[in-house]
């Protein structure tokens, strides 16, 4: 009997151990997790890329021959007309074979003007002033011909505009590899970029684009689609596509930039980190335990994703999600490391996004006037813009491995 007691105080003894750990474990020491902030914000997806600020209309200045360079207009910056004379190469030689050529021409004309008066007395006659006059049309087209040799000597301006760039000193020798004058007009500019094959049949006409540059950070820099070039590089597998830049732009000629071209865009969209989806559904916090409910991914980024569901602005999600943890779950809320959608310090426009081949792009969705609300937006904006070019240059570097 007494063995039998002490068996059952040992079974009741193992069994409140196992009811307390369970209770310690799944009330007083549950999971412990982070979570963010479900937020409501205008969303975007863009392709990127990049290109470089040129003139819509420009050409460049180039010798025809390999010469010395005798003369160079001090003309940068200069408004120029078409034809209008830039420098000149050495044509010394040239005008020293025409000057011969002239005096040969003016003996032939002579020998032609004593043969005429003889032309109609014999065959013979007839046939020398032929020969004579074969002669002298054989110089004048030589002479012709030279002009054209001493006129490819001298460099002019191939269209009105602006002398946008010299290269060149006199003394130098130049030949058709060496571009000496950019001329054009100045205005209006666009940006020739490049953007990956994959990526181009996201992109048309009329698309709104935004640039990065590093000469203006935390500006807002605007542009639109005006053409893409039918024909590919297959050797660099890009595409070449033009942006319209406006008239107040402050990019100038030369300057690169980053491209970030909107093909689908959204004002208002629920979303949360990306480390917060798992498959097809988000994991909530309802009275401390874990529920889970299943969503769409749309617009997706490397930090943001857009989520479609039963899923509503200000609900707390776990973020990274927990996989490990069952629907149901009791967890505790580590409230030091619960985040919201990440505020910057910047003043951007309220559509501006940035860019990514497969980003989001997340700003602020406060719609308020007053001015802590402005620069709510302003800074979310700031935010959105950062984190998604550089997600951007992630893709691109995880790409070319």
């Amino acid at each position: 009997m007494k063995l039998k007691h002490l068996i059952a105080t040992g079974i009741l003894t193992i069994a409140a151990t196992g009811a307390g750990y369970y209770a310690y474990s799944h009330f007083l020491h549950a999971p412990l997790v982070t979570t963010s902030i479900a937020n409501l914000a205008p969303v975007s997806e863009a392709v990127y890329g990049t290109g470089t600020v040129e003139p819509e209309r420009w050409a460049k200045v180039v010798p025809l021959q390999r010469r010395r360079l005798v003369e160079l207009c001090r003309c940068e910056g200069q408004m120029v007309k078409s034809g209008q004379i830039l420098g000149r190469q050495d044509d010394a030689e040239e005008r020293s074979a025409l000057e011969q050529m002239e005096i040969n021409r003016g003996q032939l004309e002579r020998d032609l003007s004593r043969a005429e008066k003889d032309r109609d007395k014999n065959d013979a006659a007839r046939t020398e002033y032929e020969q004579r006059w074969t002669k002298l049309e054989d110089a004048k087209s030589r002479i012709a011909a030279q002009k054209v040799r001493l006129d490819s000597l001298v460099l002019r301006a191939p269209l009105d505009g602006m002398v946008l760039r010299r290269d060149g000193e006199v003394g130098e020798i130049a030949g058709p590899t060496d571009v000496l004058f950019t001329v054009g007009p100045p205005a209006p500019m666009q940006v020739v970029a490049e953007i990956n094959e994959e990526e181009i049949n996201r992109i048309a006409a009329g698309q709104k684009a935004f640039l990065r540059s590093e000469a203006f950070p935390g500006k807002a820099l605007r542009a639109n689609v005006s053409q893409i070039t039918p024909k590919g590089d297959p050797t660099r597998k890009t595409f070449r596509v033009y942006l319209r830049l406006p008239q107040d732009t402050p990019l100038r000629i030369g300057m690169s930039v980053e491209v970030n071209i909107i093909f689908r865009e959204k004002q208002a969209a629920v979303v949360v980190p990306a480390e917060a989806v798992a498959g097809d559904a988000v994991q909530t916090v309802d009275d401390g335990r874990i529920r889970r409910v299943p969503v769409k991914v749309g617009i997706r980024g490397n930090r943001n994703i857009e989520v479609i569901g039963d899923l509503s602005k200000g609900t707390s999600v776990l973020s990274p999600a927990r996989i490990d943890l069952a629907d149901g779950a009791r967890i505790r809320i580590d409230s030091s490391l619960t985040r919201a959608m990440e505020p910057a310090s910047a003043s951007e426009p309220a559509d501006q996004p940035a860019a990514t081949p497969e980003a989001a792009v997340v700003a602020s969705a406060t719609t308020a006037r007053s001015d802590p609300d402005d620069a709510v937006i302003s800074a979310a904006m700031t935010a959105h813009i950062d984190s998604v070019v550089n997600d951007a240059r992630r893709n691109l570097i995880s790409n070319s491995r």
